[in-house]
């Protein structure tokens, strides 16, 4: 049962944060329209950037104002990072020299340690970049590579954008969720063979899945693999919520088809460092002619990832038992606050998958049709303006960001906005062994923030299909 915290003030009817958020739109796109769009180049003239981070502003701006919006839009890890962490980066401040493209061999080999105790798979340190994020190496990966590119649907937002910036059309691929928005076989086969006209193909593959919470078995890994050797497809294998997997078993593809798995991970994640920026990827020894492509452009680009990070990314590497430990305490939270959420939701006809690792649910809102007309709505984006508008919830459209159809009724919603230290500090010293799952209690006293999102959903929800 719900309760109330006295850190969550209840909400009551319309706060009008939504003409709030519309005002900023307006404001942004009259800023834009003072741009001559003859000095943007073919269609990169949109302006309108990641809609993520767009919303996220816009919902910071509306807190900052004193509106009490709850932000289930945005994924952030929210705990503190480690005591070691900090400590390295603090005693590594004074380290200012540019550090070499790919990044220091330390760090890279450190990265190759951890993922043969984490996952058993093997690295080349001299086939790795490190970067200032995995989302800048991504797009250099789009920006040198000759094919087409293909990208599921649903996709994290900032995929097609990369690709579009990087001069390629992407082929979207349609998944089901009927598959629990899992690429499988038959759905690659077919889109290669409908959609694909070149001999290169990149297919850029999310697991743990971002936006879904979908994830990968061994057995479903293994199946696509006859599928990308018969068809010549390079994958792109963004693991950043891989170790943030509930189950922690989680599986790469690169253990079943390395000759054709770039990794794609780093700290923004498990390590809840995102604002430090540091990512990196790993290229079997058959890609090094793309890796080489990708630190040639790094090179021309961001030059070298933070000195001072990479060098205190080492001991964050290096210390395997206590990262280990660290990220299981988060996973734990994670894990209990994504179960109590599908929980609630689904009592409200709300349908999504139950997610095997990071942030996010991937969330149905069909059951509303019927009732939007009387409500006064027509789109998917009149329906999340009205929810934030009515319970100060904020949630991110599948379409078209999350590359969803427009008249899908569907919402990223990220289980993420509460008081991660408090959390992180109550699941290390309850003494309980990391096996034990923790309870709804844990979550109603240590997560109320996304309690409460959940709960005004789930009220509102039940209000409107009256």
């Amino acid at each position: 049962m719900w309760r109330a915290h006295a850190a969550l003030p209840q909400w009551t009817g319309c706060c009008r944060a939504t003409s709030a958020c519309r005002a900023l739109s307006v404001s942004a796109r009259r800023r834009m329209d003072h741009v001559p769009q003859s000095l943007v180049r073919g269609n990169r003239s949109s302006g309108t950037g990641a809609e993520n981070l767009a919303l996220n502003e816009r919902v910071q701006a509306l807190i900052a104002s004193g509106h009490d919006i709850i932000n289930l839009a945005f994924g952030q890890a929210p705990f503190p990072p480690m005591d070691l962490a900090v400590k390295a980066l603090q005693e590594n401040a004074h380290v200012t020299q540019y550090e070499p493209v790919r990044g220091i061999r330390p760090l890279r080999e450190a990265i190759v340690k951890y993922h043969a105790a984490q996952d058993e798979l093997e690295f080349d340190p001299d086939n790795m970049i490190v970067g200032p994020g995995s989302k800048e190496l991504i797009f250099l990966l789009m920006a040198v590579f000759d094919g087409d590119i293909i990208l599921p649907s649903p996709a994290w937002v900032t995929y097609k954008p990369q690709a579009v910036l990087a001069g390629h059309e992407p082929v979207v691929m349609e998944l089901s969720v009927g598959d629990e928005w899992r690429v499988t076989p038959e759905i690659l086969a077919q889109t290669v063979l409908n959609k694909c006209s070149s001999k290169n193909k990149l297919l850029i593959f999310c697991n743990p899945d971002n936006p879904t919470g979908a994830g990968y078995s061994r057995d479903h890994l293994q199946s696509l693999v006859p599928v990308l050797r018969e068809h010549n497809i390079i994958v792109l294998s963004d693991e950043i919520y891989g170790h943030l997997t509930y189950s922690r078993d989680h599986v790469s593809l690169a253990k079943f088809c390395p000759e054709r798995t770039i990794l794609s991970s780093g700290l923004s994640k498990w390590a809840s460092a995102g604002g430090w920026r540091l990512g990196y990827s790993a290229y079997p020894s058959q890609l090094s002619a793309l890796c080489l492509a990708v630190a040639s452009a790094a090179s021309h680009t961001y030059t070298s990832a933070s000195a001072p990070i990479q060098h205190a990314a080492v001991q964050i590497y290096r210390n395997i038992p206590a990262s280990q430990e660290y990220s299981r305490h988060c996973t734990r939270i994670l894990a209990a606050v994504a179960k109590y959420s599908r929980s609630e939701l689904t009592k409200c006809g709300l349908k999504c998958i139950a997610p095997v690792g990071g942030f996010y649910l991937f969330v149905d809102f069909e059951i509303l049709r019927p009732h939007m007309a009387r409500m006064g709505m027509k789109t998917a984006d009149d329906l999340f303006a009205r929810i934030l508008d009515d319970v100060q919830v904020a949630l991110l459209s599948g379409s078209p960001g999350l590359l969803r159809p427009e008249q899908e009724l569907s919402a990223r919603l990220s289980f993420t906005d509460f008081n991660g230290a408090d959390a992180l500090g109550a699941s290390q010293t309850d003494g309980l062994p990391l096996d034990n799952a923790l309870t709804p209690e844990f979550v109603e006293k240590y997560c109320c923030r996304v309690v409460g999102g959940i709960q005004r959903l789930v009220s509102w929800v039940s209000e409107n299909t009256k």
